[in-house]
């Protein structure tokens, strides 16, 4: 059997603080081809990002900034 390799939350890796809603480019690496949020054990987030990941991302949708469903 395998270990897997565990994966750093990309937010502590990079020193970023807070998540911000009008960011685009970084939402989207937390959502999927379908325009799903990802689950943590897919993301990488730790569990206080992925909250604030999620809600960022439903901000952004409500802003007309990420489109709730795929062309």
């Amino acid at each position: 059997m395998q270990k897997k390799r565990q994966r750093k939350c990309f937010f502590k890796a990079n020193n970023i603080p807070t998540v911000d809603f009008q960011d685009v480019d970084v939402l989207r690496r937390f959502l999927s081809s379908y325009g799903k949020i990802r689950p943590r054990r897919r993301s990488g987030l730790s569990a206080k990002y992925q909250r604030k990941v999620a809600k960022a991302i439903k901000k952004a949708r409500i802003a007309g900034l990420i489109p709730f469903v795929p062309k």
